[in-house]
């Protein structure tokens, strides 16, 4: 028998998590259940009805949330002039140096970006990066001629998502410090986006479940109504 904790039983009590609710009542109920003590992320969850299996269903973009993520994002720039993407925003920047550190073991980052020149190099390290999400992508906007504005946009809020294995797809769309129409606000630019990005050659239910919960909070189901269309 499953113990439940002092935490999810005082969820329960604070509102009916077996029902399926707009965005805003969505919002509005997780900001009912109890806080931790720290300030959580709040996580919009996905289950997508596409075969990751297939390459041509492959779930995969970019999007600018309105409110940003509240996370501080590191960012690290792959680049032979280095002082111009500091200038833009980046931690760090640079390019052999930081090719050799990452060998070494080095992740203190948590996006990078690069030029398409400075990616010749950098796809040596692909094995590295790839299997951490962290390899720059020119579908994800961080492969770019303009590195000061993907370092900006970045910084300002923009966020990629990815279906794992699973057809599963997590994104954060904000801070339970944020107000709840932010929340809505982002919950609401996530969707879009996801909905763009269903595959031309699928055909089916493209989402079958989702779901809004904080770091510490059981998930809050939206009705299907706010995403059948997608």
């Amino acid at each position: 028998m499953v113990k439940l904790s002092k935490r999810y039983k005082a969820a329960t009590q604070a509102a009916d998590l077996g029902k399926d609710y707009s965005i805003p009542e969505a919002v509005a109920v997780l900001y009912k259940l109890p806080k931790a003590k720290f300030d959580e992320t709040v996580e919009l969850s996905f289950r997508l009805g596409v075969d990751p299996r297939q390459g041509d269903q492959m779930v995969r973009g970019t999007v600018s949330l309105p409110n940003g993520s509240g996370k501080k994002i590191r960012v690290l720039a792959f680049t032979e002039n280095p002082q111009a993407a500091l200038d833009a925003g980046a931690e760090y920047a640079g390019l052999k140096e930081y090719l050799a550190k990452i060998q070494e073991g080095w992740m203190d980052f948590d996006v990078a970006v690069a030029t398409p020149e400075a990616m010749k190099e950098v796809r040596t390290i692909a094995r590295v990066l790839g299997p951490k999400g962290l390899m720059p992508n020119p579908k994800s906007g961080t492969v770019s001629d303009n590195l000061s504005q993907a370092i900006k946009e970045v910084k300002a809020g923009r966020v990629e998502f990815k279906m794992d294995k699973a057809a599963n797809i997590g994104v954060g769309v904000g801070k339970r410090s944020f107000t709840p129409n932010q929340i809505v606000e982002n919950v609401n630019a996530l969707l879009a986006a996801i909905g763009k990005a269903r595959p031309a050659s699928f055909k089916g239910k493209y989402l079958h479940n989702v779901v809004l919960s904080a770091t510490m909070s059981p998930g809050v189901r939206l009705a299907s109504s706010e995403y059948s269309k997608l």
